[in-house]
């Protein structure tokens, strides 16, 4: 089966949340789908971990699926909780910090 997805079953019933775990003192990421047009990740970070500020070449839509965390776009801080999202625009700083334990679904568009 040629399939575009990875790393997650197909045609079941999922929940994003428990598809990865926190790890004490780690940010942990699970790439779900990546190719030139599209990257689909979901990341764990344990309380006070982050991705330090970068920019990205496309948008990049985030979801919180569990905890607190705090996203920093062009020096703004926002908080976002289980059920919020947000987009980090592309070519724009931003950076990613557990607030508290925080899980997020990434999906960037290019």
């Amino acid at each position: 089966m040629n399939t575009k997805m990875k790393n997650i079953s197909q045609s079941e019933v999922l929940t994003l949340k428990e598809e990865i775990s926190y790890q004490e003192g780690q940010v942990v990421s699970k790439t779900l789908a990546q190719n030139d047009a599209l990257s689909i990740t979901l990341f764990s970070f344990a309380k006070g971990e982050e991705i330090s500020t970068h920019k990205s070449g496309g948008d990049a839509f985030v979801t919180c699926l569990d905890g607190v965390g705090k996203i920093t776009i062009d020096g703004v801080e926002y908080f976002l909780h289980e059920g919020e999202s947000i987009v980090m625009p592309a070519g724009h700083p931003h950076a990613v910090y557990g607030e508290e334990q925080f899980k997020m679904l990434l999906v960037v568009v290019f």
